[in-house]
């Protein structure tokens, strides 16, 4: 699963291949789409939760609130099926499917990290990434990944400073599956399912708190 994008996304894996999948786009919605996906995932596989030997979700990076949904349901689940739960960078998991697409490297994956900024990193091809994910306005790397195609919502919201747009747009949990299938039967360790802001939340602790005297 994953929701580090405005797609909430679900899918199921037999460890050969994605059996069931579902995602919808929905900035807004996350925490009240993603357990109904799995709800539908589930009946379209005609399978139980119980039956589940395994959590994978997208840990980012993502916006703080609809990132946290993923993953505080992915380790929900992986507590009451004691089963474990892996991580997996949201950004590879888009870099994958556009490699089943038939998009060879290199490229660049961009995500839209709001106030005027991508979620992005560079990959030789569709399983190698070469550097850890950044968040920059995109004028400022433009020049860095310029003549590269760039793949993910980013490249589309910011046609001036990537002009090679591809696709997917988002996220989809069957990519994202197939490649942690990948990467467990190459006996790669996944990483843990913690998530991956890249920048601090926008609520702050309030400083110099006024002193209120009991009276």
């Amino acid at each position: 699963m994953d929701t580090a994008t405005p797609a909430v996304t679900v899918a199921l894996h037999d460890g050969t291949s994605v059996i069931a999948s579902f995602g919808q786009v929905d900035a807004r919605r996350h925490g009240e789409l993603l357990l109904p996906a799995v709800d539908r995932v589930l009946a379209e596989a005609g399978t139980k939760l119980d039956a589940v030997t395994g959590v994978v979700v997208g840990v980012g990076p993502g916006p703080y609130t609809g990132l946290r949904v993923g993953l505080v349901t992915a380790a929900t689940f992986g507590s009451a099926l004691s089963v474990p739960v892996h991580g997996l960078c949201t950004l590879d998991g888009i870099a994958y499917a556009a490699g089943q697409d038939g998009l060879e490297g290199p490229f660049v994956v961009a995500t839209d990290a709001r106030r005027k900024e991508v979620y992005w990193a560079r990959y030789e091809d569709a399983r190698t990434r070469t550097g850890e994910p950044a968040v920059d306005r995109p004028a400022d790397i433009a020049e860095a990944v310029a003549g590269l195609p760039v793949v993910g919502a980013g490249a589309r919201l910011y046609p001036e400073s990537f002009p090679d747009a591809r696709g997917p747009e988002h996220v989809a949990a069957g990519a994202l599956a197939a490649l942690a299938a990948e990467r467990l039967a190459a006996g790669q360790e996944l990483l843990e399912p913690q998530p991956l802001y890249l920048r601090r939340p926008d609520a702050q602790v309030p400083k110099n708190y006024k002193v209120v005297t009991p009276q």
